[in-house]
């Protein structure tokens, strides 16, 4: 573990997940193997989402319950070390509720209701005319998020930028009114491409089912591989084909190890002297191969459950902390910091 100065000598970088399933190759393209090499230059902290997860799971929340270990064995799986970056689950640490509450008062319905980014959701969801308040609020509970560790950085792709920008008038506001010293957070833009689903469609999505998990078999990659989109306009092994827009070859691009094969193939599939199921095989062997490893370290970790547990609680402990540093300066900036509510024995019945 890094000493407490050094870590202090970094920016502090906040990134997470909704725990609201495994996490697939779409979210290793996007922001994984991303957060992997972040650790080794920000104070990293990487959040469990839950309290967000249950916005539109508040029915089922038995299913967050589980796919917090999934997700935090999916981390640890991928490379996030935890004795540099900390882990924690976003509902033990109940400063981002308090500063979520406070954080309301500053920002108008109107603005929620403008934001692209809500739009976009609310219209993928199908909410209607019946939106949930917490959904609707997500955008202030993500500057809670942010603000509550004072991170300087938040990595995202280019359709959340609307949100840190939404933080940002939050914390300008909140500085503006109280005087506080809120750090006012930059967004990171992730430059990855973004992986389409296994059907064509632009984006790998669990509700769709076109995802190829982080945990999937040999088996199962072969047969998700084996089903996958390719070029329409292809009828027969012969007819030449477009390797352009082909998921299966911009799989081969992100993931096979052996460029020349790739470009033999293009050029085969091109001239049409090579049919789609050489291709998927040579893709499916080059996806097992690039998963081995991470399926292998998931397996440790699952086999040391408890392990598990007692990282996400070390995290979430650190994360705490953090927050009750915050939430003192916050307090104390709007006038309720109460000398005669400091010794919580004062407020026992």
């Amino acid at each position: 573990m890094k000493g407490h100065s050094e870590v202090a000598l970094k920016k502090r970088v906040l990134t997470g997940d909704r725990p609201t399933g495994r996490l697939h190759l779409g979210h290793f393209v996007g922001s994984l193997s991303n957060r992997v090499k972040l650790q080794h230059e920000y104070d990293t902290f990487i959040l469990i989402a839950d309290v967000q997860a249950l916005t539109d799971n508040f029915e089922r929340p038995e299913r967050v319950r589980e796919n917090v270990l999934e997700i935090a064995l999916d981390y640890l799986a991928v490379g996030i070390d935890p004795n540099i970056a900390t882990i924690f689950i976003q509902s033990g640490v109940p400063q981002i509720a308090e500063l979520t509450v406070f954080y309301m008062n500053l920002v108008t319905l109107a603005r929620l209701e403008r934001n692209p980014t809500v739009k976009e959701e609310m219209r993928q969801k199908g909410f209607g005319s019946e939106i949930p308040v917490g959904f609707l609020a997500y955008p202030i509970s993500q500057a809670a998020d942010i603000t509550f560790l004072q991170a300087h950085v938040v990595p995202v792709g280019e359709d959340q930028i609307p949100m840190i920008e939404q933080t940002r008038e939050i914390v300008r506001r909140f500085n503006q009114l109280y005087g506080a010293e809120l750090v006012e957070p930059e967004a990171l833009i992730s430059r990855f491409g973004r992986l389409p689903g296994t059907d064509g469609k632009a984006k790998m999505s669990k509700s769709l089912g076109n995802v190829i998990y982080l945990s999937d078999s040999p088996e199962e990659i072969t047969s998700k591989v084996s089903g996958m989109y390719t070029d329409p306009t292809r009828l027969r092994a012969t007819d030449p084909g477009h390797v352009e827009g082909n998921p299966v070859f911009t799989y081969h691009d992100a993931f096979n190890p052996n460029p020349a094969e790739v470009e033999e193939l293009k050029e085969r599939y091109r001239t049409g002297r090579v049919g789609d199921v050489e291709v998927k095989k040579k893709l499916a062997v080059a996806l097992s191969d690039f998963l081995e490893p991470i399926r292998t370290r998931r397996k440790k970790f699952e086999r040391e459950g408890k392990q598990v547990e007692e990282i996400l609680a070390r995290g979430t402990s650190r994360a705490w902390e953090e927050g009750e540093k915050t939430l003192s300066m916050i307090r104390k900036a709007m006038r309720i910091d109460y000398p005669y509510l400091q010794n919580r024995s004062n407020l026992k019945a």
